[in-house]
């Protein structure tokens, strides 16, 4: 049986998934779309008697990335790891679209990674996939020994990501679901930025991408 674990905690104003990964007994963690209240992801931590080593953010939206500075002040050696295309979102409050929610927030110091980088992180190791659509810079992690995907907003249970925001684009987010994503294995367990889990396998029959997108 796997030690792999991951917990899933709405946060914020619009119930972003925030998840903690940890292989039990390691004592470290990582954290993945901090959005929002990091008090509150700080203490399930403690509950869980674990020490955040890393964040990973799947892009820049200011719902994925406002609590990352709270969680810096309480681990300063934390290190933040985004996508490399991903920079302006992740420095510009009007981009990120925080300036137009009355809390204006960016990200400084990330690792930028690019397209099929290895990160081993707390006994975990990530795949990071270049998702572009949702936004310019959009990134899923996979854990191909888990068979699990942190997909963002790129890929929802029956649904993909909106693109009528800064550096969106419908075209290329298709292209991402359906070049880097359906062509994971179909017990891929999908966790998405937003509401309940699914896999590849049931997105690939009853997504829209499957449904109406041709081509």
């Amino acid at each position: 049986m796997s030690d792999f674990r991951i917990k899933t905690y709405p946060v914020g104003q619009i119930g972003t998934n925030c998840y903690i990964l940890y292989r039990e007994g390691t004592g470290k963690a990582v954290i993945a779309d901090p959005g929002d209240n990091g008090a509150y992801i700080l203490n399930m931590c403690r509950e869980l008697s674990l020490t955040p080593e890393a964040i990973l953010l799947t892009h820049g939206h200011f719902d994925h990335i406002l609590a990352v500075e709270d969680i810096r002040r309480a681990f300063p050696e934390i290190k933040v790891y985004g996508g490399d295309e991903e920079k302006d979102l992740f420095t510009n409050s009007s981009l990120n679209l925080s300036s137009g929610f009355g809390s204006a927030c960016v990200v400084p110091d990330v690792e930028y990674v690019k397209d099929g980088e290895m990160l081993s992180l707390a006994g975990i190791s990530f795949e990071v996939l270049f998702t572009p659509g949702h936004t310019c810079g959009s990134v899923c992690y996979l854990i191909r020994e888990e068979e699990v995907l942190i997909s963002g907003d790129t890929l929802f249970q029956e649904s993909l990501g909106r693109t009528d925001f800064p550096t969106g684009n419908q075209n290329q987010i298709v292209k991402s679901i359906r070049e880097k994503l359906f062509t994971l294995p179909e017990d891929t367990l999908v966790y998405p930025g937003h509401g309940d889990k699914t896999t590849v396998g049931h997105e690939k029959v009853y997504n829209p991408v499957a449904l109406h997108y041709k081509g």
